[in-house]
Parts: structure tokens; sequence; C-alpha cells
């Protein structure tokens, strides 16, 4: 029996995206945290309490409680859209590297199907392509 690219067999599909940026980790995480940042990943919510069990949710119906917050390395939490049967869970996680560099990844699992794993792809993809318009930004 073959297996669809994404499927496991004990956690539904999942996704992971990771790029590196001349980024500091605390230059990510100060930009993922901040008002613009939080928009860009998490969507349209004023703010993030940056503690374990603390729910959000965003105007468009994303929703989800933080399960880790490890400051300027992981963040992991629940991720429920509006339209979606169950939640998946979220980790992002900013990983050091040489020259002011900061691998940033985005992985997703607990996702029910095919469709919502490339959904979410095409997603952390997007927004690790405006992560490094920032950092393109702040470096020139």
């Amino acid at each position: 029996m073959t297996k669809t690219v994404g499927q496991t067999a004990s956690v539904g599909f999942q996704i992971g995206v990771r790029r590196t940026l001349h980024l500091t980790q605390e230059q990510a995480w100060e930009y993922l945290i901040s008002p613009s940042g939080l928009k860009l990943w998490l969507g349209d919510l004023e703010t993030l309490n940056l503690e374990v069990g603390q729910a959000y949710s965003a105007n468009d119906g994303t929703s989800g409680e933080l399960r880790v917050v490890k400051p300027y390395e992981q963040l992991r939490m629940t991720w429920q859209r509006k339209n979606w049967p169950k939640s998946s869970t979220l980790q992002i996680r900013l990983i050091p590297g040489s020259g002011n560099r900061t691998t940033i990844s985005f992985h997703q699992e607990k996702l029910t199907d095919l469709n919502a794993r490339e959904e979410m792809k095409l997603r952390w993809e997007n927004v690790l392509s405006h992560l490094a318009d920032y950092a393109e930004q702040i470096s020139s």
C-alpha cells in the first residue's frame, strides 16, 4: 500500500517548510511576535499573550491555544481554521546559524487531508517569502 506524500500513520497529514534568513534569532522572534509579524503568520489579532494555555482567536476565525513558549526558540500551539472539523498542531522553531542567520521552521501536523496540507504549505511558504523580504529590508 502506498502512502500519500505528507501522510503519517499516527498524526494524519503534516507539512514542514523552512528557510534560512539573514536575521538573528532575536530579530526573527521580535518580528514574529510584533503586531505586523502576528498578522503575517497568525492572522488579524492585536496581540498574543505568550503564555502556555493562552487561547487566541483571529478575525478570520482561526483559533487555538499556546502549548509551548520558549522565547527566541519555539512556539507550539493548536491551530484550527473556522471550517476545519478539528485542530491541528503548529510548531514554529527558530534555529540559530552562523553569520547572524536563523532558520525559521513551520511544522504542522494533524491536518485532516491532502487539501488542508496543500493549503497550509502555500500559507507557510508565503509567510517565509514575506519574512525573507523583511530580512532584506532590515539588512540593507
